[in-house]
């Protein structure tokens, strides 16, 4: 649709007034590229440092104390069962007055549910240890 102003005699004076669309489809259409390659880095914005496997090997101190957490969410203070949290608590406090203080290390059942992890390292930060450690098993070689 174009619409002709002034004279009407075909001179370069006559005013013609169509609107080219061309440059307006092109910015479009980069626009949209530029924000579907960007919406997936949008939507992951959590910057995390998420742990690489290395085997360390640590000598183990006899000082150090291991707590163990088995399938079923028990909680062990070497061999011995602990009944509570509470009784879990009162123990690293008599550990955590010592000094230097030794370093609590945690064995998890691979198939143990996060919440006796977590009532364990809940005790230890009630207590004031400074130092908790993961025992883990290295993954099997070739695989």
């Amino acid at each position: 649709m174009s619409m002709n102003l002034g004279a009407n005699d075909d001179s370069d004076d006559a005013l013609m007034a169509a609107i080219n669309t061309t440059p307006l489809v092109d910015v479009m259409l980069v626009l949209l590229i530029i924000f579907l390659i960007t919406i997936p880095v949008v939507t992951t914005s959590i910057k995390l440092s998420l742990p690489k496997e290395r085997v360390e090997v640590r000598a183990t101190k006899p000082e150090n104390i291991i707590i163990s957490v088995d399938q079923g969410g028990n909680i062990y203070w070497y061999d011995a069962r602990v009944n509570s949290v509470d009784a879990l608590v009162e123990k690293l406090k008599k550990v955590a007055s010592l000094r230097p203080q030794p370093e609590v290390q945690v064995r998890g059942d691979a198939r143990a549910r996060y919440e006796g992890i977590g009532k364990v390292l809940l005790a230890c930060q009630r207590a004031g240890i400074a130092k908790v450690a993961f025992i883990t098993e290295p993954p099997p070689l070739g695989g």
